[in-house]
C-alpha cells in the first residue's frame, strides 16, 4: 500500500470534518490499525463564513483558507481534501499559494453524477445559499450538458436555516424533513437525482428513507482522497 498522507482542511464545520474522516476510515481496506491511512486533520473553525463573503456581507475567508492549507503542506500532507462545498469558490486562488494538490470536491461530484447518471440532463441541488449563488456547480455541470434545478427562494431560506441548525448540533426530524422534502420537490420538477452539496446536509439526510437518488459530495470527496492515498490515482 502506498504511504501517502491525506490532509483535511476542516472546521467548516467541525462535524462535517469528522464525517469526511469517518468516510475515509470506512472506505479504507483495513484489518488492523497499521492498514489504515495516514491522515492529518487541521480543523480551523475560525475561518470566516463563506456564504456571507460571497454575498458581500462578510470578510473573505481566503487568507485563512490559504494559511490552513499551508499548515497541512508543512505538516507533510501530500494532498488536501476540503469538506466545504462553498469554500471551493476560492479554490483557484488557494491553488496558486500551495504546492501540493487540493482535491476539487465540486469537480469530483460532477464527474460522479455523469458516471452514475449517464443519460441524465437535469439534477437538483441542495446546498448553502453561497454555493447556489456562486454557481460553482452550475458551471461544471453545464459543461457536461446537465442543467441544475435549485429550490425556490423561500425553500432556499429554509435550507440555509436548517444548515445553521445542523452546525449548532440540531440534527433532528425537522432538519431531516426540510432537506428531504425539498429534495423531493426538485425530483418532482424533473431532477434525476439530488446533489447533497453542503457537507452539513448528509448529517441530517437519510438516503434510505427517500425514493429518489442522491449524491453525497462528502463521500465522493472521501473516495477521491482514499484512491489517491492508495496509489490508485495521480
Amino acid at each position: 500500500m502506498a504511504d501517502r498522507m491525506i490532509g483535511i482542511l476542516g472546521g467548516m464545520g467541525p462535524e462535517a470534518t469528522l464525517d469526511l474522516y469517518r468516510h475515509i476510515i470506512d472506505l479504507t481496506p483495513a484489518a488492523r490499525d497499521q492498514d489504515h491511512l495516514r491522515v492529518l486533520i487541521y480543523s480551523n473553525p475560525k475561518i470566516p463564513d463563506r456564504t456571507n463573503a460571497i454575498a458581500g456581507s462578510g470578510n473573505t475567508p481566503l487568507p485563512d483558507l490559504i494559511e490552513s492549507a499551508k499548515v497541512l503542506e508543512k505538516g507533510g500532507a501530500g494532498i488536501i481534501a476540503m469538506p466545504c462545498n462553498t469554500a471551493h469558490y476560492f479554490l483557484p486562488q488557494m491553488r496558486q499559494e500551495v504546492s501540493i494538490p487540493i482535491l476539487d470536491m465540486i469537480e469530483e461530484t460532477c464527474l460522479r453524477i455523469r458516471k452514475i447518471l449517464a443519460g441524465a440532463n437535469t439534477v437538483g441541488l441542495i446546498a448553502s445559499t453561497g454555493t447556489v449563488h456562486s454557481g460553482v456547480y452550475h458551471k461544471r455541470l453545464a459543461r457536461m450538458g446537465i442543467e441544475i434545478l435549485i429550490p425556490t427562494d423561500a425553500d432556499q431560506q429554509r435550507i440555509q436555516a436548517a444548515i445553521g441548525q445542523v452546525k449548532a448540533g440540531e440534527r433532528n426530524r425537522r432538519t431531516q424533513a426540510i432537506f428531504q422534502s425539498i429534495g423531493a420537490l426538485l425530483v418532482e420538477a424533473g431532477a434525476k437525482a439530488v446533489i447533497l452539496g453542503c457537507t452539513e446536509v448528509p448529517l441530517a439526510f437519510e438516503t434510505g428513507s427517500v425514493n429518489y437518488s442522491s449524491v453525497n459530495s462528502t463521500k465522493v470527496l472521501a473516495e477521491a482522497a482514499v484512491a489517491w492515498a492508495l496509489g490508485n490515482r495521480a
